[in-house]
């Protein structure tokens, strides 16, 4: 069986229900849903006058699908302070939008099981160009009301820092490890303590003192 180049000993996929988003070097509360990080390369179609009648494909240009974060409503302002940056009705004219502020890099955390970060990818130069600032509202509804931004970017990247950390964190594990089972083959002590049938061997058998 096939085993991950980073982790050898983990089996099962990482689950796409534990993550963190931030920006502005700080984790945004609430986030329920990201949108699929996803890149398109167009196809270039091209052939000689000569050629068969096929074509060549080569690489054209690529673009970057735009991420949506969704979130139920509450008294945080994040998302709406950063779509007022975009465009803000209430500023004085000339001052509708924030043209030095209004981009910001974002960072997409994905973790494991134990809360961990196991990966973790940074939007380039994000901002948003849709914000929804309520869901339909429906009396007879019993659902959460989400707000909504759509951020517009130029492409993102993995952050191969956070891999040096669990290889690191690999090492150090089976550094331990080996240390323990050094420890356990030198020591006659911890041998004499390990379980029955750990060792392959029977307890030692001390014989009766007489009378």
């Amino acid at each position: 069986m096939a085993q991950f180049t980073v982790n050898p000993g983990r089996v099962d996929p990482y689950k796409g229900f534990k993550f963190r988003v931030k920006w502005d070097g700080k984790y945004v509360a609430g986030v329920d849903k990201i949108s699929a990080l996803k890149r398109t390369t167009e196809v270039v179609d091209h052939r000689e006058g000569g050629d068969p009648s096929t074509t060549h494909k080569s690489p054209g240009m690529t673009k970057y699908d735009a991420i949506t974060l969704e979130r139920g409503v509450t008294h945080d302002t994040e998302f709406e302070t950063w779509a007022n940056k975009v465009w803000n009705r209430d500023a004085p004219r000339g001052a509708e939008s924030a043209l030095a502020a209004f981009r910001k890099d974002v960072v997409i955390e994905l973790l494991n099981e134990a809360g961990q970060v196991v990966l973790a990818y940074q939007v380039l130069r994000a901002w948003p160009s849709e914000y929804q600032a309520l869901p339909d509202l429906d009396a007879g509804a019993n659902a959460v009301a989400f707000e909504r931004i759509v951020l517009q970017h130029e492409g993102w990247r993995r952050d191969t820092a956070v891999n040096a950390v669990a290889r690191s964190a690999l090492r150090r594990g089976r550094a331990h490890a080996r240390r323990s089972r050094t420890r356990d083959r030198h020591d006659p002590l911890r041998r004499d303590e390990a379980p029955q049938g750990a060792r392959g061997s029977q307890p030692r058998r001390h014989a009766a003192l007489g009378p």
